[in-house]
């Protein structure tokens, strides 16, 4: 029958655990080589077994155990179960969550621990073992931030939840924030079904409970009801319409062969140094391109006024309000992690998800933002005291 709880699971690998991950390992060069070890007739490759590296010591919650990793000629065998230089192995629950968050489902994980390990594992335990980082969750979700925030941006992806027996389409809001030491960081994800001005009051609310005083600039698309929650919540903060997303909303008219040109054409528009200089941009963009994409001119046009709050800006900290890698490097990651899933059976569901793969993203965002100092300096000047008191 199927295993109930994690210590069935355990006990059974106990014994097994050793020759197990022997096999398995021996099971992925296989895989890898596309042939099984004395099946030469079913070979289509011209790389093959290559013996095994030294003994090696891995440590598991069920004690010390000593595996022989198996080699191919060529090098490129990179094991899933005991990576290379690996030296403790993770648990089942760790491994479960870790597949999670690579996108797999509850399925797939089951059909993985089931050709992998031989164990029968029920929905139910993987959804509980994931389960587990639900705290994990609500203790990131409510953590302190910083009293102030230099910009912070707005992202929403959509998605398909089933709700009630039927699928609601449903936002997540990525709520990144550039602190005052120039260091990025996601403040927060909130699943909301509607955008209205008391659902966004309630995020800006959250932010200021867990220390936030003020913003100097919210980046935003166009979001209904943010702008009346902003000047309740924060008065003196400017509201941006973020150029990352106006780039992205008006190169959707754009065939994919024009890409990278009309992308190149649009620089100069967002990087002028006053906003009379970016119109006469805007001006020379439309006699490029206006004849066949109209639309992208008209969004640009359509837009201007809450575009153009970003003149005011010293030059390097306009920089950060466009430079698309930082919300796009992050939506990528949240892409691939989700890319395998049409729907998600709940909330909760699509939030560990969400959680897992901005762990993974956070986790690489060491270094502040360039140009940091001088930012600074011309912030202290433009906003004085509102900056000054948090100068580290």
């Amino acid at each position: 029958g199927k295993l109930k709880d994690i210590h069935d699971v355990q006990s059974m690998l106990k014994d097994l655990f050793a020759s197990t991950v022997q096999e398995m390992l021996e099971a992925e060069l296989d895989t890898h080589l596309g042939y099984a070890k004395y099946d030469a007739k079913h070979k289509d490759t011209d790389n093959a077994r290559n013996g095994h590296g030294a003994m090696r010591t891995v440590q598991s919650e069920l004690g010390d155990i000593e595996i022989a990793l198996p080699r191919d000629r060529k090098g490129e065998f990179e094991p899933f179960i005991v990576q290379k230089r690996q030296k403790y192995m993770p648990s089942i629950e760790e491994q479960v969550i870790a597949l999670y968050a690579r996108g797999f489902s509850t399925r797939d994980i089951q059909d993985h621990l089931q050709q992998i390990y031989g164990v029968d594992m029920s929905p139910t335990l993987v959804s509980n073992l994931t389960d587990r980082l639900l705290p994990r969750i609500h203790e990131w979700q409510n953590r302190p931030l910083h009293p102030l925030y230099t910009v912070v941006f707005l992202d929403a992806i959509h998605y398909k939840v089933r709700e009630e027996g039927r699928l609601v389409s449903k936002a997540a809001y990525m709520v990144i924030g550039i602190d005052i030491e120039g260091q990025k960081d996601v403040l927060g994800i909130w699943i909301g079904q509607s955008e209205s001005s008391k659902f966004w009051l309630g995020v800006l609310n959250d932010l200021k409970a867990r220390g936030v005083q003020d913003v100097l600039v919210f980046s935003t698309d166009n979001l209904k009801g943010f702008s009346e929650a902003i000047a309740a919540c924060f008065p003196r903060s400017d509201v941006q319409k973020c150029i990352v997303h106006q780039i992205r909303n008006s190169l959707r008219y754009v065939s994919y062969k024009d890409f990278k040109a009309v992308t190149a054409a649009l620089k100069p528009i967002y990087q002028a140094p006053t906003e009379e200089a970016a119109l006469m941009e805007l001006d020379q963009f439309e006699q490029a391109w206006g004849a066949r994409y109209p639309l992208c001119v008209k969004s640009w046009r359509d837009n201007w006024t809450e575009l153009a709050t970003f003149y005011r800006y010293p030059v390097e900290m306009r920089r950060i309000m466009y430079t698309t890698n930082i919300i796009e490097g992050y939506h990528r990651q949240l892409r691939k992690a989700t890319k395998g899933k049409s729907m998600f059976p709940n909330d909760e569901s699509l939030l560990k998800m969400l959680y897992l793969a901005t762990m993974e993203v956070t986790r690489k965002w060491t270094m502040r933002v360039a140009n940091w100092g001088t930012i600074l300096g011309q912030l202290a000047i433009y906003f004085g005291d509102r900056v000054t008191p948090y100068l580290p």
